[in-house]
């Protein structure tokens, strides 16, 4: 073939590749969405994701498969829909962790903004401080003199290195310039029977996790890592009204891999957030702890780069490392 031939190609592909995406874009989605999860099933993202799925998959009369692949700290499910087409037909399901993974492994396949184009966050989450009973203490303020007093003795349980319970207990003892062991488990469950069983002193997870705990007396509730207190729960305060002001927690949202078209990141992100309008699903988030923040992916993007940036300089400063 002569270079002419070659040259009536590259014009002709110049003039009609763009126009086919265009239409495949107008017709999205015209088959199901696999949505990966990347935790087992259960919990808070598998939960939200599933809830939202399930709307989501009536609003465009289309299957959305729920894909549960933990392992890694989320990264072996982030780095599939990474390397996946850049469609819209594959989603993964983030949370804080996500953030988090991106300064504390050196080395990730993936970079966790640019490898990635955000579509919706669904919902924010905060973490309740919670003490074992036998713990002398009554709000945060004593937990925190009583640390002081006593350096390196009481001990923070976590569901893992580098999740939103540990660094935001981390950045605790940042804040409060105290010493306390951590524990971390492989899940939350385990890290939680502790805590009732005394062998853990400190615990902060999500209001879904403690609070039947709580009220069942089983632990003691000493504040919100929250700006302001659980509609589900105002009889608790939050840790800045105790006097000592932290803020972290957990949240849940959607990414598409990098370099989905344009139009396909906003009708997904314009059906979420009326979904996530919706009187029935903002109660529905609020009864379960969450309060339902869906918005636009510019709004998402810049959550994502300042949980990034939040988290990464907590895990610099009280030098998390993570077990090889």
């Amino acid at each position: 073939m002569n270079q002419k031939y070659f040259s009536l190609l590259a014009t002709a592909a110049s003039l009609f590749g763009p126009s086919l995406p265009a239409v495949a874009q107008d017709h999205y989605p015209n088959r199901s969405i696999r949505m990966v999860v990347p935790y087992t099933p259960g919990g808070i993202t598998d939960v939200v994701t599933r809830i939202y799925a399930q709307e989501l998959a009536k609003a465009f009369n289309q299957n959305i498969l729920v894909d549960n692949r933990p392992g890694a700290n989320s990264i072996l499910g982030a780095e599939i829909v990474a390397r996946a087409s850049a469609d819209g037909y594959t989603l993964l399901a983030v949370i804080a962790a996500h953030a988090a993974n991106q300064t504390l492994y050196p080395k990730l396949p993936y970079d966790s903004i640019k490898s990635f184009a955000p579509v919706s966050l669904l919902a924010t989450t905060p973490l309740i401080a919670c003490v074992t009973n036998t713990l002398p203490v009554k709000d945060a303020k004593e937990l925190v003199a009583l640390a002081k007093a006593k350096p390196g003795t009481l001990a923070f349980a976590s569901s893992g290195i580098g999740a939103a319970a540990h660094l935001t207990t981390e950045l605790l003892m940042l804040t409060t310039d105290i010493k306390m062991n951590h524990v971390p488990y492989k899940g939350t469950a385990p890290a939680l029977q502790d805590l009732i069983g005394g062998q853990i002193q400190l615990m902060m997870d999500t209001p879904s996790a403690m609070l039947p705990h709580v009220r069942g007396g089983k632990i003691k509730a000493l504040g919100m890592a929250s700006e302001k207190r659980l509609q589900t729960a105002p009889e608790i305060p939050t840790l800045t009204e105790t006097g000592v002001a932290v803020v972290g927690g957990t949240w849940v949202g959607w990414l598409a891999p990098a370099g989905t078209p344009r139009a396909v990141v906003e009708k997904l992100s314009a059906a979420i957030q009326t979904i996530g309008q919706r009187a029935d699903m903002r109660e529905r988030m609020i009864q379960m702890g969450n309060d339902p923040v869906a918005g636009s992916p510019a709004q998402f993007e810049k959550f994502l780069q300042d949980e990034v940036s939040k988290w990464g300089k907590v895990i610099k400063q009280a030098n998390v490392k993570i077990e090889e």
